[in-house]
């Protein structure tokens, strides 16, 4: 035997060999992408809902199933009126005036309250009213003037003041000094 011969037909046999492989890996890769088609289309089909009625796409369905998760109603609440000082404090103002953040006296500190109180209940509520240094302006917000002003009389006399609460029929008595002393 010769080897030559022998060894050629080894070589033809293998690429016979690599023809069949390669054409056996692109069948079975055509099969198994069919059935992973099968299976996506078998799973949409399942998961479609049965029908879609005209009644589901009508206006007000569509509205029911889009609507906001909640409302505001925009009003007094029910048996809400004029809050106390401390409400307003613990409510608002606690949370720079409780720990002395940006420099906000805190809650019954008399060195800090002293030169404050001094100056006079209609400054330090025009300050309150319409904002000083890093205190944003609290009139015309949730509050009315009175109850900023109740608060502003709950924490100088917690640090030694002697002011008067405003009641509530007051609310114009109480803002104005605020307008007496406005600077332009």
């Amino acid at each position: 035997m010769n080897p030559s011969a022998s060894s050629d037909a080894t070589t033809d046999n293998d690429s016979g060999d690599l023809f069949k492989s390669a054409a056996s890996l692109v069948v079975k890769v055509a099969i198994g992408s069919a059935v992973v088609i099968g299976v996506i289309i078998l799973l949409a089909v399942m998961a479609a809902p049965e029908s879609v009625s005209s009644s589901d796409m009508s206006e007000r369905a569509v509205a029911a199933r889009i609507q906001k998760v909640g409302s505001l109603a925009l009003g007094d609440a029910v048996g809400s009126g004029p809050r106390s000082g401390e409400d307003l404090y613990k409510a608002r103002c606690a949370g720079c005036h409780a720990a002395g953040l940006l420099d906000a006296p805190k809650l019954a500190d008399k060195t800090s309250w002293g030169p404050r109180i001094a100056s006079g209940y209609a400054a330090l509520l025009n300050s309150a009213l319409k904002g000083k240094n890093a205190m944003p302006a609290q009139g015309g917000t949730d509050f009315s003037d009175v109850e900023v002003a109740r608060a502003l009389v709950y924490m100088t006399n917690a640090a030694g003041a002697s002011f008067a609460e405003p009641k509530a029929e007051s609310a114009n008595a109480a803002a104005a000094p605020v307008a007496k002393n406005a600077k332009p």
